[in-house]
């Protein structure tokens, strides 16, 4: 008795053991649910969100959603179909199905495809009623963007299907998913998107569905994308992009206190709406194949060019910085600068001064033969030629120049700011002095730098020696923008050198004789500085910084407009109307609003087409 019970008990007992086991298995551990997931016993289907609005800083709406139907394919649960009518009711014809299916087919006989993509709305209403008559085929509902102001798309940006090779990198999305490609949908994708909800169905040997599988403990719902604020201010952007008609380059406005981007102009633009719908494909093949204006290029970030006479400023701050000049230093200018005894060994100026130049009047004249002898000062200060270079070249990058910014913009180029290091491959054993690179004193040389650069530079300046990130986004919804964008990075110059600089960049405009009297606006104090950017290609190109007002600021532009002739004729009226709208809401000069308005640089645009076409042939 006493052997039968102790067999009865360890059979129970083992039966505990395995039964609490497959409990844990089963139900509390779910390791050999989750593969079932995946099989054809299964079924998993998405429910996606709405993605995130985007507003302006002032709270208009800039980017919204639309509905868009889809038709999704399982290839192996498609059953023996009426081709024809199937066809007809998609307006295809049956070699695309059966193209269409054979892509699917590839892809996967399981997983869920994109057949056909963006239906209307009155195309889904008809649909909806027949589809049952066609097994494997289904139709799901998806957010698509709407832009109703027609403005910034190199801002916003757009969405677009994914592809195999992006499914890959990152196995969140599936086939026929939408993600965010440029702009700022390919920036913040991550919040805008949202999460999609996920949801599993359980089905039976004959492939019909009995109901959520494991009582739908996987199931999810979708989480819709977050709202973005961005720090633009759309009127001003709008303004801008008209401005800029039938010119190429870019305006880029910063608020020098925060480093919020208040405009970010790129032109030729075009319509964001062009990439919504079942002609987006086409759309942006046409605008990818237009080599000629480029209008998927952001001049605003990727254009790369001279700076120009603008740099001048940052020649004039090292100068003072290194102790080579002060405010009453003073070179006599006769139409030059003479830095060899070689013919060529002369840099030209057309300041008109004939006669001592100081700093304040090189700077309201751009005085070539000043901001020359200045830079060869700073370099020639160290013992060697490379070292003075490197000293030099570390506080014109304090400026953020010859770096990308680390801005949260999804494009942007680096530009150059040599450095002694890039010389020296041009000229090995120290065989160099500042005479070879003296046209880096002007901002020529080999010297690039991107507008937004040149803002952000000007923003430094604006703030007295120190600038903060420029950046897009504004706020998110419960969310904080990155501490980086609100932490201040000083310039490697003292902030007593800035003031007599800002005073030269005053009487650009109010000095009788400044460079862009012209621009100047009655009741606003601006400071700025013309540009011409020597162009091997064509006319040069017309360039123009500034801020206001001059104490407290409350924005900082840089304007570029591509074969502009010089800074005053195109990019320094374009900048004062700019600082105007948006300083006093609208503008007092009418005639100077037309002129810019109406005016056009095409001609330029078609001979310098005509010269590259020559050039090709030769």
């Amino acid at each position: 008795m006493k052997r039968s019970g102790l067999l009865t008990f360890l059979i129970i007992f083992t039966a505990l053991i395995f039964i609490a086991r497959l409990f844990y298995l089963q139900v509390l551990n779910n390791v050999y649910a989750v593969p079932a997931l995946n099989s054809s016993a299964v079924k998993i289907t998405y429910d996606y969100p709405e993605r995130g609005y985007v507003y302006d800083r002032n709270g208009l709406l800039l980017v919204a959603n639309q509905l868009s139907y889809d038709i999704m394919v399982i290839p192996r649960e498609v059953k023996p179909l009426d081709t024809l009518e199937f066809c007809n009711l998609l307006k295809i014809t049956k070699e695309n199905f059966l193209k269409k299916f054979e892509k699917a087919t590839r892809y996967s006989t399981r997983i869920p495809s994109p057949f056909l993509v963006q239906l209307s709305k009155n195309d889904y209403a008809y649909l909806q009623e027949k589809m049952h008559k066609f097994k494997g085929f289904y139709i799901i509902k998806r957010s698509l963007r709407e832009y109703p102001l027609n403005s910034a798309p190199n801002v916003l940006g757009y969405i677009s299907e994914v592809n195999e090779s992006m499914i890959k990198k990152n196995p969140y999305y599936q086939l026929g998913e939408l993600i965010g490609t440029a702009g700022i949908e390919t920036t913040y994708e991550g919040i805008l998107r949202g999460t999609k909800g996920v949801k599993y169905i359980q089905r039976d040997r004959f492939n019909k569905e009995i109901g959520s599988y494991k009582n739908g403990i996987f199931d999810t719902l979708p989480l819709p994308g977050k709202d973005v604020t961005l720090t633009l201010d759309s009127k001003l952007q709008q303004y801008g992009e008209a401005l800029m008609v039938n010119k190429r380059g870019g305006i880029v406005a910063i608020e020098p206190s925060s480093g919020e981007i208040l405009a970010l102009v790129s032109t030729p633009t075009f319509d964001p709406n062009l990439m919504v719908g079942r002609e987006r494909s086409k759309n942006f093949t046409k605008l990818y194949l237009d080599t000629i204006n480029n209008p998927l290029l952001d001049r605003g970030l990727q254009g790369e060019y001279p700076p120009g006479s603008p740099f001048k400023v940052i020649t004039a701050l090292t100068a003072l910085q290194e102790n080579v000049i002060n405010t009453t230093s003073t070179i006599k200018c006769f139409g030059g600068y003479r830095y060899g005894a070689g013919k060529g060994a002369f840099m030209e100026c057309h300041c008109g001064i004939n006669g001592p130049v100081a700093l304040n009047k090189a700077i309201y004249r751009s005085c070539n033969s000043y901001f020359s002898n200045a830079y060869r000062k700073s370099i020639e200060n160290y013992p060697t030629t490379p070292e003075g270079t490197n000293i030099w070249s570390s506080h014109v990058k304090s400026f953020g120049l010859g770096n990308y910014l680390n801005n949260d913009l999804s494009v942007g180029q680096k530009g150059l700011i040599p450095d002694g290091n890039f010389y020296n491959k041009w000229y090995p054993d120290n065989r160099w002095t500042a005479t070879y690179t003296i046209s880096n004193a002007i901002g020529q040389g080999e010297i690039l730098t991107t507008p937004i650069q040149l803002a952000n530079m000007t923003a430094a300046v604006a703030n007295r020696g120190f600038y903060f990130i420029p950046h897009i986004v504004k706020n998110i919804k419960d969310e904080k923008i990155d501490t980086k964008f609100v932490t201040p990075i000083n310039t490697t110059i003292d902030k007593e050198h800035f003031e007599p600089v800002i005073e030269g960049l005053f009487n650009v405009f109010e000095n009788p004789r400044g460079t862009a009297r012209g621009s100047r606006v009655e009741g606003i104090e601006i400071c700025g500085k013309t540009g011409t950017s020597e162009n091997p290609h064509g006319q040069d190109h017309s360039i123009f910084i500034a801020f206001a007002p001059k104490d407290n600021p409350k924005i900082a532009i840089a304007v570029f407009v591509e074969n502009g002739y010089w800074g005053s004729r195109w990019a320094g009226p374009i900048a004062s109307l700019m600082i105007e709208k948006y300083l006093n809401g609208a503008t007092t000069r009418p005639w100077v609003e037309q002129n810019m308005f109406n005016g056009s640089l095409q001609n330029e645009y078609e001979k310098q087409l005509q010269q590259e076409t020559i050039d090709i042939e030769k």
